[in-house]
């Protein structure tokens, strides 16, 4: 996309004006007042869509004989739109549309630092050493359980109710379990 709108001015006549019919743009662009004769006055508008994302700093500006002027238009904001901006010389009696389409910007492709750390094989666990259990001393382990099987067995005798005894004694089961296993290792 070009990153300036050329505005030919008294390039083939006074007070003539030749613009591009369309010009698109995803960023912040410079509007080229190229001036091909008597010092002239020039007014810039952007219409209430273009207004949403763009700005000028000012709408009139006096372009010097046989001179460039650049006037940035400033994109502001994410999303796109269309509008017109609209160029007036003489006081009114020259004026041209110019159809803007403001884009999306187009993502930017950032490059990614890899470590070089992370090219080199790594060594492979113990498959023992997956279980949380594994790592913590069998002393803890058979300590806890007791717990919980004590814990388990009071509940059961104070509520006096079966499903609660049931649960106890599947507890009860399992620290068994855990305590056989731990035992074994």
């Amino acid at each position: 996309m070009p990153d300036s709108l050329p505005v030919h001015i008294n390039r083939q006549e006074l007070h003539g004006l030749e613009v591009p019919d369309t010009f698109e743009t995803s960023d912040s662009f410079d509007v080229r007042l190229i001036n091909h004769g008597e010092s002239t006055h020039v007014h810039l508008h952007l219409d209430d869509s273009l207004s949403e994302l763009a700005a000028l700093e000012a709408t009139n500006y006096h372009v010097d004989r046989d001179s460039e002027r650049r006037v940035r238009v400033t994109v502001d904001g994410d999303g796109e739109t269309r509008g017109n901006l609209k160029v007036v010389t003489a006081y009114g009696s020259t004026t041209r549309y110019v159809d803007v389409r403001i884009a999306e910007p187009e993502p930017e492709d950032e490059p990614v630092q890899v470590d070089e750390d992370l090219a080199k094989p790594q060594p492979k666990r113990d498959s023992n050493s997956e279980f949380a259990l594994a790592d913590v001393p069998d002393e803890q382990v058979l300590a806890a359980g007791g717990a919980v099987l004590f814990f388990a067995v009071l509940a059961a005798f104070l509520s006096q109710n079966l499903l609660v005894v049931s649960l106890a004694l599947l507890v009860a089961i399992g620290t068994l379990v855990a305590v056989y296993a731990a035992a074994a290792r």
